[in-house]
């Protein structure tokens, strides 16, 4: 256990300054989410209350807390133009919660979660073919 605490130590010198800076304009992968959630809980020794289940719970707590921000405002239009920057800013905060909790559900069981996402699109394409029809669309 000695042996390992340096380089927990430094690990988790590394985590702290590489979220002083975040790149904004850099795409982000779902692979960097998980390797960047796995060493987050590993320093942190919170692998061990990493079940699937445990996992599961909270992400559906997470699901609620982002129903809440829409439960009373009716339909929103496309790009939160009647928003605050304090409310988009909440909305992105609870939509990472969502994000990170099911990138880390995928990596505890083994999934590839992009790989299942885009599989999970061509088995919709197959579905729901494409109609030769017009849609008329009443949202906006």
């Amino acid at each position: 256990m000695s042996q390992l605490m340096p380089q927990l130590r430094e690990k988790r010198v590394y985590m702290e300054n590489s979220y002083e800076n975040p790149n904004k304009s850099k795409d982000v992968s779902l692979k960097e989410l998980r390797d960047r959630l796995a060493e987050f809980a590993e320093v942190r020794g919170w692998d061990k209350y990493h079940s699937p289940r445990n996992l599961l719970l909270a992400l559906v707590g997470e699901v609620g807390e982002l129903s809440e921000i829409f439960q009373w405002k009716g339909e929103v239009a496309k790009g939160l133009p009647n928003w605050t920057a304090d409310d988009k800013e909440h909305l992105e905060e609870e939509l990472s919660d969502v994000l990170l909790y099911l990138v880390r559900l995928a990596d505890i069981c083994g999934l590839d979660l992009g790989q299942a996402a885009v599989t999970k699109i061509i088995k919709n394409a197959r579905k729901y073919p494409v109609v030769n029809q017009k849609i008329k669309s009443t949202y906006n």
